[in-house]
């Protein structure tokens, strides 16, 4: 079993770890996370190092970005990336420059209230998803300035909302066209802007790593479990989670308290923890748990 998150080291946060990551414009999100897998791999593997550690063969992020969008790209490392799916719960927030093609209209801020709620989406050509008409939720879409054609909007929206396609369709309902112009990322849930990481603040933090300096990296480099904080909670005896590693459920025997989990939700996944605060895996809450004897959490991911 890990120990609790904020007492472990280098090498533990970089074979279970996430980097808030600050996607430059140019690569794609793919390119990004190879380059981020490729050097905390080198830096764990390193030949100077005695332990002879094997690094790192897997990352991954948190939705794709285009490669001239910019912004929050959360990126799992190593045994963390069975965490991925965490990233399909929760919303994502941006900051979109609209374009255009005539005059904006007097109707600008009427029309984006009706785009508010739930809206009707069709993936464009190049996705890498079927083309079928879905649903997707946008709670917030914001005028933040207007200047001659081009709108500074915020939206805030389900995982999977296509701002593309969004502001094409705006740009329809508008009477005068539009088209998305410059994009950057703000939030993705539980992440936001506020900390982000450039690749040059990750390179810089691993070699002062390497140079005995370990302050930076673990600054730089957060324990996994930053990824679960707005799921609901399950926390479970050490005994419960060395069941949990054999593949069995989580059973209310060993369910010492569960938190967060919101009214009516139906088999919501959920995060189950040690009590020392250290993930122990992914599972969705049964609807009629029995909380004196039968299964509590249905797994999904195992952690440890």
């Amino acid at each position: 079993m890990r120990g609790p998150p904020d007492e472990r080291g280098t090498d533990e946060r970089l074979s279970f770890g996430v980097v808030n990551l600050d996607k430059p414009p140019g690569p794609s999100a793919h390119q990004v996370t190879g380059w981020v897998r490729d050097l905390v791999s080198a830096a764990l593997a390193a030949p100077e190092r005695a332990d002879g550690h094997a690094g790192i063969d897997r990352a991954a992020h948190a939705g794709t970005l285009d490669p001239k969008v910019t912004g929050c790209l959360p990126i799992l490392l190593g045994d963390a990336t069975r965490l991925a799916q965490v990233f399909l719960e929760g919303d994502k927030e941006y900051v979109a420059v609209l374009e255009l093609h005539g005059p904006a209209p007097e109707s600008l801020e009427t029309v984006l209230s009706e785009f508010e709620g739930d809206i009707y989406q069709k993936p464009p050509k190049k996705s890498a998803v079927a083309r079928k008409l879905r649903v997707r939720r946008v709670s917030e879409l914001t005028a933040l300035e207007v200047e001659d054609r081009r709108v500074l909007l915020r939206i805030r929206c389900e995982s999977g909302t296509y701002v593309r396609k969004l502001c094409h369709d705006l740009g329809r309902a508008l009477g005068v066209g539009a088209h998305m112009g410059d994009l950057r990322r703000t939030s993705t849930t539980p992440f936001d802007d506020t900390d982000l990481v450039s690749m040059h603040d990750l390179t810089d933090a691993l070699a002062f790593a390497a140079e005995g300096d370990s302050e930076t990296l673990l600054d730089t480099v957060q324990p996994a479990e930053r990824a679960l904080t707005h799921l609901p909670r399950v926390t479970i005896a050490d005994s419960a989670a060395r069941e949990v590693a054999e593949g069995a459920p989580v059973y209310a025997p060993g369910v010492l308290d569960v938190e967060g989990v919101p009214e009516r939700a139906e088999e919501p996944l959920v995060a189950c923890y040690t009590p020392d605060g250290a993930a122990v895996c992914l599972g969705r809450l049964v609807g009629a748990a029995d909380m004196e004897s039968g299964t509590v959490v249905d797994l999904e991911r195992v952690v440890v």
